[in-house]
């Protein structure tokens, strides 16, 4: 029995929090610098000493750089706003009640709004003594999942009563993500017109650096690509985009792979990014556009960028089996 003045304590309840990377809050320059000051001052994401870098990020790069990325925000922002948030939030929805009326999923981006401290705290308030933490990223990578999951720990880490935690593994080779990604991709060349010559996979890219201090990111996208091209039944050749600053990245290159097809008598191709979860400015606006120019001025004639997994149906059918093993034990499920 609860005494008499006691604070109101709500039923127990488990909360699953999706998280992915962010996005400004509109496609103008001041919401951009904004979240760029926030992205790349994270010591996960630029691994150079702040106080050398720190004066590079406001001076130069802060003064020039959001104008620019706000422009290519434009371009694919929609009424709902950010493609990212407005598709994570899909599959918030999409995934409420699928684990029972006491698990509540919510979602958040480790950049910008929704913060993961508010969303920590309103799951908490709605009686989640239990919180499965899942950054929505396939392959492993220090500067994502593990800077969502740093962010999660620093709330925790003010809380005087915490939630009980677990986190989402990288599930890059998981059987059930594998055949959801084999799924969309043999519908996505369904709906073209034309038979690719040969078919990118474009995983975001990350500087070499990260590969020789032990990051498994590089060998995990290498994995989903082979197993995916497997499962296909046709070669996916690799490629990494989304470079930035004078360091060496992984590599061969999305763009520089993209203008030299045509030189290789590959004139169509179809390009899938299996590392997103969810399209965004670098799938919409990099690939989808500008890969496409870069293509196409180079000779190419047939570009078609397939989607991501998104919301569709394979894509949370996926997402539901593999949360729901994550919740075993916490909750019992069908």
């Amino acid at each position: 029995m609860i005494p008499a003045g006691h604070p109101p304590i709500p039923p127990a309840k488990v909360g699953v929090l999706l998280i992915n990377l962010g996005t400004p809050d509109g496609a103008d320059a001041r919401a951009v610098k904004r979240y760029l000051g926030e992205f790349l001052s994270d010591r996960r994401v630029v691994e150079i000493p702040q106080i050398v870098w720190q004066p590079i990020l406001r001076g130069i790069i802060l003064t020039t750089r959001p104008k620019k990325s706000a422009h290519a925000y434009s371009q694919v922002w929609t009424d709902a706003g950010s493609p990212l948030a407005a598709i994570t939030a899909q599959q918030s929805a999409a995934l409420q009640g699928a684990f029972g009326d006491g698990v509540i999923v919510d979602w958040a981006m480790r950049y910008g709004n929704p913060a993961i401290a508010d969303r920590i705290a309103a799951l908490k308030s709605q009686g989640c003594e239990r919180i499965l933490l899942a950054p929505l990223y396939p392959q492993y990578c220090a500067a994502t999942t593990a800077t969502a999951n740093d962010k999660a720990f620093a709330a925790l880490a003010a809380m005087r009563w915490q939630p009980a935690v677990r986190t989402l593994p990288p599930y890059h080779d998981d059987p059930l993500y594998i055949d959801a990604l084999r799924q969309s991709v043999e519908a996505g060349l369904q709906a073209i017109d034309f038979e690719p010559d040969i078919l990118l996979a474009s995983f975001h890219g990350m500087p070499q650096r990260t590969l020789e201090l032990g990051d498994p990111y590089h060998c995990h996208c290498r994995k989903t690509a082979r197993l995916l091209g497997a499962a296909l039944g046709r070669e996916l050749r690799v490629t990494f985009q989304s470079r930035f600053g004078r360091a060496k990245w992984l590599e061969p290159a999305t763009d520089t792979t993209l203008e030299a097809l045509p030189g290789e008598g590959k004139r169509k191709v179809a390009i899938v990014a299996p590392g997103f979860s969810a399209d965004c400015l670098e799938t919409l606006e990099e690939l989808s556009i500008r890969g496409r120019e870069s293509f196409e001025g180079a000779g190419g004639t047939h570009f078609a960028y397939l989607p991501c997994l998104n919301s569709s149906d394979v894509g949370m059918a996926m997402l539901r089996s593999i949360l729901s093993r994550e919740l075993a034990g916490w909750v019992s499920l069908p």
